[in-house]
């Protein structure tokens, strides 16, 4: 259904870091640096079929954050979710929601941070269910 998200920094090279550290533990590789007529500087990280992209605000304007959105990035594994966590904080980002790990009787990982723009992000592994 989707082809892309988009995301607004204030600070693109900030995000850019952020998200090559972040999107590194997914496996995903450097981003293509893009310069729009306007003169700003958009990035596009491309990775098992998705696109996520950064963005400085084409109007002008402040990036800002949408209150209820979350971009869900999916893990391989709970260790690769924690790694996600993890990286995610050591780069900038802020913890949020309970540590990171395993929902009681859920099979559902889940950990939540925020970007350094206050951008909520969650990773997601779900455990496979028993044959």
């Amino acid at each position: 259904m989707f082809n892309h998200v988009m995301l607004g920094s204030n600070d693109i090279e900030r995000a850019r870091t952020f998200y090559d550290a972040v999107l590194g533990v997914l496996g995903c590789g450097e981003p293509i640096r893009n310069v729009a007529g306007t003169g700003h500087v958009r990035y596009f990280y491309r990775h098992a079929g998705s696109t996520f992209c950064l963005t400085e605000p084409i109007d002008g304007a402040p990036a800002t954050v949408a209150n209820g959105a979350t971009l869900g990035f999916k893990c391989d594994s709970a260790e690769q979710l924690l790694a996600f966590h993890d990286v995610a904080v050591a780069h900038g980002g802020q913890s949020i929601e309970g540590a990171p790990g395993l929902r009681p009787d859920s099979g559902v990982h889940l950990a939540y941070v925020r970007d350094p723009d206050g951008h909520k992000l969650c990773a997601l592994y779900r455990e496979k269910a028993p044959k």
